[in-house]
């Protein structure tokens, strides 16, 4: 028996907004939300796809998600702004953050746009994505709840803090996207390696008791580990500092005090936006980055630029469907949500 299903993705993706609008959710965000949380299952990366409705549908039911969000914004210097997100839903947040970096990089080659009050993004590489599609170079990070443990640490002290960096491609719809954690491996990808019963590394993080362990469900209980030691760790600290410091808001011990869950409500994000053309003709940029990555293709074959295994898994499961594994499938149908 298949540990797995195949879903359509056009069904997938309407199956997720029909839900989100049943629990309040206006259509446009609702819409936003689904977008960009099925995504994350279409390029392959269930970890921070369409298994996360249920918990934000719990978020909402709780009004730890304001299902309605005003956003202010704050402050407005020349090409940075800074915006309040009331702590709506975090990919509909995020997503309007990035377009307001791209408007100012429109108008002044470079955007910046820092959002305090958020909650859960999903997945970084949906707004560096999305800027890299409509052209602009795109960079962001977010701080969150802490899961991992740095310096002596024998417990989790600060959020993975996650980075994503997209520069545009050739071809307009695969981007270079690179999306990473400051962790080994994103507590994400341990929870996809324990649901699909894969041996860790044993570098990736700890347990409860701080010792080091390739148990996955040890690890979600206690931290995962920085990458690269100290380099992972002093990126996290430095993405804490770029995102709750220059925002005045919540440090990671402070969102988990508010809420443990890993909604992290009170996230500060920073997005910035570049404009090619303020630099180079982008025709020029295009082909020269281009060339470099054809380089590496012929110097360090096999190789693959960020995210174009998220390209050919896309293309692939556009034709032939989603891969669900059971798991996910039963937690949405714990909210509803059938394939029958």
């Amino acid at each position: 028996m298949s540990d797995s299903i195949i879903v359509p993705y056009q069904l997938l993706q309407k199956k997720i907004y029909d839900r989100l609008v049943l629990a309040g959710i206006v259509p446009e965000q609702a819409q936003i939300e689904a977008d960009i949380m099925t995504e994350a299952d279409l390029l392959g990366v269930p970890s921070h796809g369409v298994r996360m409705l249920p918990p934000l549908l719990k978020a909402l039911a709780d009004e730890r998600i304001i299902k309605t969000p005003q956003f202010t914004t704050v402050r407005q210097f020349g090409a940075i702004a800074v915006l309040d997100c009331n702590n709506g839903p975090g990919r509909y947040a995020s997503q309007k953050a990035m377009q307001q970096a791209i408007t100012l990089a429109q108008e002044f080659g470079v955007g910046v746009c820092l959002a305090k009050n958020t909650t859960h993004w999903g997945r970084a590489h949906a707004y560096a994505n999305r800027a890299a599609q409509a052209g602009f170079i795109g960079v962001c990070t977010t701080n969150a709840i802490p899961t991992m443990a740095i310096g002596g640490a024998t417990k989790a002290v600060i959020g993975n803090n996650p980075l994503a960096i997209g520069i545009p491609g050739k071809v307009s719809d695969e981007p270079i996207v690179l999306d990473m954690a400051m962790s080994q491996a994103a507590v994400g990808k341990v929870g996809t390696w324990l649901r699909e019963g894969k041996n860790l590394p044993g570098n990736w993080g700890i347990d409860a008791e701080g010792k080091p362990t390739n148990d996955a469900k040890a690890i979600l209980g206690g931290a995962v580990l920085p990458m690269g030691e100290h380099k992972g760790a002093g990126l996290a600290l430095m993405f804490e500092l770029l995102t709750a410091a220059l925002a005045g808001a919540a440090f990671t011990h402070q969102i988990r005090s508010n809420d443990s869950s890993g909604l992290d409500p009170q996230a500060s994000k920073i997005f910035i936006a570049l404009n090619p053309a303020a630099f180079i003709d982008p025709t020029e940029f295009h082909q020269h980055s281009a060339d470099f990555i054809a380089y590496l293709k012929t110097e360090a074959a096999p190789f693959s630029y960020p995210g174009e295994r998220g390209w050919q898994t896309r293309d692939k499961q556009l034709v032939e469907g989603v891969e669900l594994h059971n798991e996910i499938v039963q937690q949405l149908n714990s909210v509803g949500i059938s394939f029958d």
